[in-house]
């Protein structure tokens, strides 16, 4: 299963069989979470055992069962776009997973760093977490109940605005990746324009997820439609030649 393959097979899971990753499998997650830290300054971490962050009903709503291994997307505060890089590449995780046959869900603050288990230094933000792991076939229901809060998408129109009445094929396979992206509350808030040939994305930026939803965005269009955007909000997309 490749990436593209990936966004289409992905959903949130939140029930996991309560073991760890496979040696193969974690060996895996360590290696692509050491070279997104080297490329962007991120410090992100795979943790093999978080389950005292989930074992409160308090603070997962009993939203989670099963939960063990966890990846911790962090960085130090005064990185810049650290919720952007989290998002692009928190969510490329995630799709590594997905072909890997793994169930992962994104879990912006329904977690407790219970005696520091996360591993966060004073002056590192984690900015969202990564549950991943073993899942069932068949969906448990608490993920159906959930599943069913978040199934409404915006149409692709409503999605971004153009300057000519028919976009080209490849805008719109980009667009249609970017439906199928996760975001906050459901919220789908990323943008995009297409205008004299030149791609933008933005977000309001009025929540506190908005600039991960960016980066996630971002990342799914370019699976799809190629190219590759540039950091920030507002950013044009850089085509390929």
């Amino acid at each position: 299963m490749n990436l593209l393959e990936a966004i289409d097979a992905r959903c949130s899971r939140r029930s996991y069989d309560g073991e760890a990753l496979t040696p193969e499998d974690a060996d895996f997650f360590r290696a692509e979470i050491e070279k997104i830290n080297n490329v962007t300054g991120l410090n992100c971490t795979y943790v093999e055992d978080a389950s005292e962050a989930f074992s409160s009903f308090g603070a997962t709503y009993g939203m989670f069962s099963g939960v063990k291994p966890v990846i911790v997307l962090k960085g130090l505060k005064s990185t810049s776009h650290l919720y952007e890089k989290v998002g692009y590449y928190g969510e490329k995780l995630i799709l590594e997973a997905t072909s890997r046959n793994l169930g992962t869900c994104w879990v912006g603050g329904t977690y407790e760093n219970k005696d520091n288990v996360l591993g966060a230094a004073e002056d590192e933000e984690i900015v969202c977490v990564i549950t991943i792991g073993k899942v069932s076939d068949r969906m448990s229901v608490r993920e159906k109940v959930v599943g069913a809060i978040v199934q409404g998408r915006k149409a692709p129109q409503k999605r971004y605005a153009a300057d000519i009445e028919e976009v080209p094929a490849w805008f719109e396979i980009g667009i249609k990746a970017v439906v199928k992206a996760p975001s906050a509350r459901n919220t789908q808030k990323p943008f995009f324009t297409l205008k004299s040939g030149i791609v933008r994305v933005s977000v309001p930026d009025d929540y506190r997820f908005d600039l991960t939803d960016l980066g996630i965005a971002k990342l799914h269009f370019e699976i799809a439609a190629g190219g590759k955007f540039a950091l920030g909000n507002n950013a044009v997309l850089m085509r390929d030649e």
